[in-house]
């Protein structure tokens, strides 16, 4: 079998993806073949040649990608931070974006030791894991309702032990129930959420309408449904100079900030952009017990 130049497979590759309006087909086109061939993508050129049978397979996942099947599904991996998850059918792929809350909120806990996190609708366990590795003497907590998205999260908490991060604690339960972590009630240092929060009947890219979950991207007629029990379940659960980051759809720059100012215990709410600069998370902070609000 003569073998074949990995460059040509990969540029094949890309025409096929952009044909097919994936947004990043160069990028796309090279992570399939690093996954596919066992290498780092930044090590791809250290593989010139190529035997048929991997092009063929090549050509296999680069099919079903451009029927937009997400890349992560084909590559069974998700990355938030530096903590690469298990994800597929059944649970939402964490986006780039989440990272800028994660950045924020591992800087709200600086100088903190020993914080108490939660992470509300945790779905594959994404932040609650990035916070573990990130910040091994924090006792992370994580909520999930749907059983399937919990079962990606128990199993992806379960490597993360494996190698080496501290456990975390996963329970089954709903946001929308004002009992949820009652026990954490006034002791939490910081409270994560990445909820669905699309509003209804919002145009998607195939990769989210036919292959994430409904419940885990769209939240009401606004996107605000689940935001509002958020919203509600931090005011009850920081401790004083605690911090809450809540990640919103672009179209909620004014209304998430104004849910959170409407609690009196919260202060110093503050909006976020995105990296194209597009509004995309809130924050705030449980006042202190001297503080107007209280």
């Amino acid at each position: 079998m003569t073998r074949q130049p990995l460059r040509l497979a990969i540029l094949e590759a890309e025409r096929s993806l952009a044909a097919a309006g994936v947004a990043s087909p160069r990028t796309d086109a090279e992570l399939l073949a690093a996954h596919l061939l066992g290498v780092e993508r930044n090590k791809l050129m250290m593989v010139p040649l190529v035997d048929p049978p991997q092009v063929q397979a090549l050509h296999d996942l680069v099919r079903r990608r451009a029927a937009r099947v997400p890349l992560q599904h084909l590559t069974g991996t998700a990355n938030l931070a530096e903590v690469e998850l298990g994800v597929g059918p059944g649970v939402f792929v964490p986006r780039p974006e989440t990272e800028l809350l994660l950045e924020w909120g591992l800087q709200a806990i600086e100088g903190v030791e020993q914080p108490t996190v939660v992470d509300l609708c945790t779905g594959s366990g994404a932040l609650a894991l990035a916070v573990a590795h990130a910040r091994p003497d924090a006792a992370v907590h994580a909520v999930e309702k749907d059983p399937t998205a919990l079962s990606w999260a128990r199993r992806n908490a379960e490597r993360r032990t494996q190698v080496g991060d501290t456990p975390i604690s996963l329970y089954s339960g709903d946001v929308t129930d004002p009992t949820v972590f009652m026990d954490l009630d006034g002791v939490v240092d910081l409270v994560l959420c990445n909820p669905p929060y699309v509003p209804d009947g919002t145009p998607v890219p195939p990769e989210v309408r036919n292959h994430d979950p409904y419940e885990a991207v769209f939240g009401g007629r606004d996107g605000l449904d689940v935001v509002r029990h958020v919203v509600a379940a931090a005011a009850r659960l920081l401790r004083p100079g605690g911090g809450v980051a809540i990640e919103h759809d672009d179209t909620h720059g004014g209304s998430v900030p104004a849910l959170l100012r409407a609690r009196r215990v919260l202060t110093d709410v503050q909006e976020h952009p995105d990296l194209v600069g597009r509004p995309r998370f809130a924050t705030a902070r449980r006042t202190w017990p001297d503080e107007p609000g209280d």
